[in-house]
């Protein structure tokens, strides 16, 4: 990793980054999935398959806690930043399982966008991660990825509002609303998640750097 840490650093750092690219690759599935630009059951067996990894990743982590008398962040940082990362594919997989098994219609402009975010967030988790090892050198880039983090959150929590207040309103069948309520909030929660990530990471800043 270049940046002079020992073996065992270095396997959790790359786990961890690891995973924050399977975020990426996630949030890129899902702007296909939200665009139609891909066969759904198709797009299905891929966020598996990343869904899977990432629950690899996160093993190896808490095992590698067991094993470790000494870890280059508190242990409960590590754990609780491992499982984050985890339920943030978690979410973008429920999106997309939504969207298969309720066959659901043409997403709207809305939901397309709150995808976009979700894509954006999760490059800038994943460009936070690789500022990590270096967390003192590094403490104010790392803090503006956090913030733009945050930034994204709050811009859908607004949007996700715009969107479920509009479904309500405009959306005849019940049925589609039904389905789409729960997509919806499925987008969100990533955010959220994402959102969560960021302030562990600021937690993290305040020991460390």
């Amino acid at each position: 990793m270049g940046f002079g840490l020992k073996p065992r650093e270095e396997k959790f750092y790359g786990y961890l980054l690891e995973n924050t690219q399977l975020i990426r690759d996630a949030a890129e599935i899902l702007q296909v999935a939200l665009n139609r630009e891909g066969d759904l059951s198709e797009l299905m067996i891929q966020i598996d398959e990343l869904e899977k990894q990432a629950d690899a990743n996160t093993a190896k982590i808490v095992g590698l806690l067991h094993k470790s008398f000494i870890t280059p962040l508190d242990r409960e940082d590590i754990y609780a930043i491992a499982h984050k990362l985890d339920d943030v594919i978690d979410c973008v997989q429920g999106v997309i399982e939504r969207m298969e098994l309720y066959n659901a219609g043409t997403a709207s402009d809305g939901a397309k966008e709150l995808g976009y975010l979700v894509a954006k967030t999760s490059k800038q988790i994943d460009k936070a991660f690789t500022l990590l090892p270096e967390i003192k050198k590094q403490r104010e880039k790392l803090e503006e990825r956090c913030a733009k983090i945050i930034e994204f959150e709050a811009l859908g929590d607004r949007l996700y509002r715009q969107e479920m207040a509009k479904l309500f309103r405009e959306c005849t069948d019940p049925i589609e609303i039904i389905k789409w309520k729960e997509i919806l909030l499925h987008l969100e929660e990533t955010l959220d998640i994402s959102e969560d990530i960021a302030n562990l990471l600021k937690g993290v800043i305040v020991k460390y750097a």
